[in-house]
């Protein structure tokens, strides 16, 4: 009996601490994704139209690449509709062909319309396999245009890498508890 006791409030205990542990998680990612958003207006002002016009973004504020002929990419991020935060998102690339180096990014996607956004949260968006982000420096965002209704742009943090593709990106959206 008192064996079923300990069982019972060790897993009670884990479960407190697991949930507690994600929250914390999730919390850095939010908290790193507000950063980048400064990051990004800091380095192009014309990102704001994109950030008040958009049906929504999903910003990724540590996406970290590498590879020698075979890549990787992988990160996490906050998803905003509206300018509020509903969710989290995960974002995993596998790729082969021409490419060199380790790179860390932010990349911000912005969704033209609900449709997009709701694709991208139901799981059914990726890109095309020649798709590519436009790289954050002043001025280019306002010349930037959504393509298959999504703008995607890529800010380099550290690293150098020969690619700057992001076909083949799959997601994962995780909306928050309401």
């Amino acid at each position: 009996m008192k064996s079923i006791k300990h069982l019972g409030f060790m897993i009670i205990t884990l479960a407190v601490f697991s949930v507690q542990g994600q929250t914390v998680k999730d919390q850095k990612i939010i908290d790193h994704a507000v950063e980048a958003k400064v990051m990004l207006l800091k380095a192009d002002e014309g990102l704001q139209a994109f950030f008040d016009e958009s049906a929504g973004y999903v910003i990724f504020p540590n996406v970290g690449k590498g590879g020698f002929i075979i890549g990787a990419a992988s990160g996490n991020g906050i998803v905003f509709e509206a300018g509020k935060k509903i969710g989290m998102a995960d974002l995993k690339k596998l790729n082969i062909g021409f490419q060199a180096g380790g790179q860390a990014i932010i990349e911000v996607i912005f969704f033209e319309t609900n449709e997009t956004l709701n694709d991208f949260k139901e799981g059914k968006f990726s890109f095309a396999a020649e798709a590519s982000a436009v790289a954050v420096r002043s001025g280019l965002a306002f010349n930037a245009k959504y393509k298959d209704g999504v703008a995607v742009f890529a800010l380099p943090k550290a690293g150098l890498m020969a690619d700057a593709s992001v076909g083949g990106q799959k997601f994962k959206f995780h909306a928050f508890e309401k």
